[in-house]
């Protein structure tokens, strides 16, 4: 696929589950968090991999194994840089990018939270 598409009005298709935070590699600090995303190019055994990933109402923590700029594209997330203490909350059309290594704690204040982003696991 050459191009995708993330608008505001196109209806969301199911995404695959990828079970609680522990599965993708973090730490659940409350509730009953799942996770679940579509790779619509790459794959995290790539270099540069991006596509859909949502989230269900919790907390949960990681450590960004990748550079990623994100948009949210439905819901509200609170997100803590912990190493700095500083937290911005998103909403839909809001963005971020998160520098690798970056310790972050997500707050998911709405049922479901979902993004569409871009990774890239190479140093910069």
């Amino acid at each position: 696929m050459s191009m995708t598409p993330y608008l505001k009005t196109m209806e969301r298709q199911p995404l695959d589950l990828w079970g609680c935070p522990e599965d993708i590699g973090s730490q659940t600090v409350e509730g009953k968090v799942r996770c679940a995303g579509r790779f619509d190019i790459g794959s995290p055994d790539s270099s540069v991999f991006g596509g859909q990933y949502s989230v269900t109402r919790g907390k949960y923590r990681t450590t960004y194994a990748f550079h990623e700029h994100a948009t949210l594209m439905d819901g509200e997330v609170a997100l803590t840089n912990e190493a700095t203490g500083e937290t911005v909350i998103y909403g839909p059309g809001d963005s971020w990018i998160i520098a690798k290594g970056t310790p972050v704690l997500w707050d998911i204040r709405s049922d479901e939270a979902r993004k569409s982003y871009l990774a890239v696991t190479d140093d910069i």
